[in-house]
């Protein structure tokens, strides 16, 4: 199977491009660069995937755009619902992309993360390969965190510290600022 994996992040693609190549899969990575902020982490860590994929002989194809205002505007007022709404444009992104090179599915990394709305990411994938017409392939990579948290610290790879976005970077250093002012979605 030709697959399109959306990849968040180098230390996140360790574990499900190692389980869909042993399953006979030929994977290519796309980075959605719009919902990681600041600029400077999207680019430590496009630097880092990159790095991995000419390590591991992984195709990327990177967003061009890094559309900050779209996601502000995507998110404003939206902050409990902001995953969801997330979720969507990368999965959408990949979809279409996954459409116009002619891969038969396309997945994301998103599955391995133990932090992650696993069932919302799994039902807005299954909705957005309907609507854009190719499968979303499904699997639970989360058996391998600890294999791809391990693997990655042995390449010395750079480790985020937040997913991506501004409200999960403010949850996640400033624990000075009560939760209840950016509610947690």
């Amino acid at each position: 199977m030709k697959l399109l994996l959306h990849t968040c992040c180098g230390p996140c693609t360790i574990y499900p491009l190692r389980v869909l190549r042993e399953a006979g899969s030929t994977v290519h990575g796309f980075f959605y660069r719009s919902n990681i902020h600041p600029f400077s982490e999207c680019v430590k860590r496009q630097q880092t995937l990159e790095t991995y994929a000419a390590q591991a002989d992984l195709k990327l194809i990177i967003e061009a755009r890094y559309d900050l205002h779209g996601f502000l505007r995507n998110a404003a007022f939206r902050e409990t619902d902001r995953c969801r709404l997330c979720y969507y444009s990368r999965l959408r992104a990949t979809a279409r992309i996954a459409r116009r090179g002619t891969f038969q599915a396309f997945s994301s990394t998103l599955l391995y993360s133990r932090y992650q709305q696993h069932d919302m990411i799994r039902s807005i994938g299954e909705a957005v390969g309907r609507e854009v017409g190719v499968p979303f392939y499904y699997q639970d990579f989360r058996t391998g965190w600890n294999d791809g948290v391990n693997a990655s610290k042995s390449l010395g790879m750079y480790r985020q510290k937040y997913c991506g976005c501004i409200y999960s970077e403010l949850e996640r250093y400033d624990k000075s600022r009560s939760q209840r002012t950016i509610p947690k979605a």
